[in-house]
């Protein structure tokens, strides 16, 4: 078990965590207001504060990489770079999707042995970002963006229950519009949730590369043109 410093800002969603030994220690997060930039900073420090005042030895730090907001990402992985530079600790790297599926799995004993989840990220109009993932979360069909129609995920419907959550997904679920649907409400993106899928990257030795990781975008970003002032 580590001291792990863990970071999402994917969503519009900010948090930040620090895990200990398999626990959460410290939790901080902002629901209501996704300027990243102004939010991160205060976040962090405070949990460093923590870690240094409780003399813990901080072994790595964990951030969401995607897919998500494109500026949310940036601004995560910087931040989580920095610290990794300053500290001199290792960069794990958690995939965004893997890390909403996590609360489902510890709290909710309603899904059944067979069920499968579908994690959704909103991506505008009736595009999500998307997998789909067994109880074990043994990728089942791989991440991509897809445009939700009654038939996008039928092929799993029809053997079986499906559990759709994520702030894509309250939106997709009329549309897709099948007995075997089922909508989780309340699924964020969650730093305090990260340190399970953490734990198990440094137990693979499964490490980034501080100069050279970028987030997974899954699009590339398309820069608006700016409105004229007058």
């Amino acid at each position: 078990m580590s001291c792990i410093l863990n970071i999402d800002t994917s969503t519009d969603v900010c948090s930040v965590a620090v895990s200990q030994n398999g626990t959460c220690v410290f939790d901080k997060q902002d629901t209501l207001d996704p300027k990243h930039r102004e939010k991160l900073g205060t976040f962090v420090d405070e949990a460093l504060a923590f870690i240094d005042k409780n003399e813990l030895p901080l072994d790595a730090v964990a951030v969401s990489s995607g897919p998500g907001s494109y500026t949310g990402l940036r601004v995560g992985v910087s931040m989580a770079k920095g610290i990794c530079y300053g500290r001199g600790v290792k960069l794990l790297a958690v995939p965004t999707l893997e890390l909403l599926a996590v609360p489902v799995l510890l709290h909710h004993e309603e899904i059944e042995e067979n069920g499968l989840l579908v994690p959704m990220i909103d991506a505008r109009r009736m595009e999500v970002y998307s997998a789909v993932y067994d109880r074990a979360l043994k990728e089942v069909r791989g991440i991509q963006a897809d445009v939700v129609d009654e038939n996008t995920y039928k092929e799993y419907l029809d053997h079986g229950p499906v559990y759709f959550f994520g702030n894509g997904a309250e939106k997709c679920i009329e549309i897709i519009n099948h007995p075997n649907a089922h909508l989780i409400k309340g699924i964020d993106a969650l730093a305090k949730n990260m340190f399970p899928l953490a734990e198990k990257r440094i137990a693979q030795e499964k490490f980034e590369d501080v100069a050279y990781f970028v987030p997974f975008y899954l699009k590339d970003f398309v820069a608006k043109q700016a409105k004229p002032l007058l």
